[in-house]
Parts: structure tokens; C-alpha cells; sequence
């Protein structure tokens, strides 16, 4: 019986072994990510069967993580509910964007989650030492008191904004 070469067994793999083509283009790099990651976290947005998961969601909740964080200064940061609880608006709440990135960290492979999790460690940093711990969470908070960002005073968006 005649043997088949390797290069023929490897070219056979690769034709019943197609990769899934995407409808949506590939997306523009993420700062400070690697262009690899910023793909993962792509087919990661567009594979999710969450609500508050869309094409383009990751960089926006890092965007909007880093804007609360980047008031110069060393003044405290308070973060605020969000009236709206639609997934575009309900990221202007930058504890929900926490959430976001925190999902995507699990649900990334671990090339990108590393990648993504130094980014996001750097800014926890910050947010830990720019707001104030709350100490009445549990009586305060039903939804998810066990988490370390929800665990930290909330403010009044007006406040935040100079409004008043």
C-alpha cells in the first residue's frame, strides 16, 4: 500500500479544518494593546451571546476606565450610576466598564488575557487609590457587594461633572 507524504496529510487537515470567517472587518488596533490581542478581543466580542457585549465594547470600557482615572491631580474620584440602562450608555458607569473588562479577561485565551490584564492592573491601581473605601457595602448594596470596585463610594454624577 502506498504511503502519503506528510505534506499531503497536513494540506488534507487544513482543508477540513477551515477557520471561521467573520462578517465584520477586522478592527483597528486598541491603545496599548498588541494588534494580536485586539483580534482575540474582536472575535471574543463578536462569538459573545452577552447583551452587553458588542463589536467594539472592550475599548470602550477601557477608554472610559481610563478617562475616569485622568483628571490630573490627586483628588478623589467618586463613580455615579448611570440613569440609562441600555449596553451603550450603562458603560458611562465606570464600575460597569469594570465589569466588561473583567469579563473579557475571562473569556480571552491566555495570551491576550495576560496582555489585557497588565493593562488593566496598571489602571485598578490607580482606581484603588483614587477612590474611598465604603464601609456600609453589604448593608448598602444587594447587587454584587463581594466586589472589590463596587465596594468604594459612589458619588452624584452633577458632582463629578462641575454642574453644581
Amino acid at each position: 500500500m502506498p504511503r502519503n507524504r506528510p505534506g499531503a496529510l497536513r494540506a488534507a487537515q487544513r482543508i477540513r479544518h477551515r477557520p471561521r470567517r467573520w462578517d465584520t472587518p477586522a478592527p483597528d488596533r486598541i491603545h496599548g494593546l498588541s494588534a494580536r490581542t485586539s483580534l482575540a478581543i474582536h472575535r471574543y466580542e463578536a462569538l459573545s451571546a452577552d447583551d452587553y457585549v458588542f463589536p467594539g465594547a472592550t475599548a470602550y470600557a477601557l477608554r472610559r476606565y481610563r478617562a475616569f482615572l485622568s483628571p490630573p491631580g490627586r483628588g478623589i474620584r467618586y463613580p455615579y450610576l448611570d440613569d440609562c440602562d441600555c449596553p451603550g450608555c450603562s458603560l458611562r458607569d465606570v464600575r460597569h466598564a469594570r465589569d466588561l473588562l473583567g469579563t473579557a479577561l475571562r473569556n480571552l485565551p491566555p495570551r491576550a488575557r495576560a496582555e489585557l490584564a497588565r493593562l488593566v492592573a496598571a489602571l485598578d491601581a490607580v482606581y484603588l487609590a483614587r477612590t474611598l473605601p465604603d464601609p456600609f457595602v453589604p448593608a448598602r448594596r444587594e447587587w454584587r457587594p463581594h466586589v472589590w470596585w463596587y465596594r468604594r463610594l459612589e458619588g452624584c454624577r452633577y458632582a463629578q461633572s462641575g454642574v453644581i
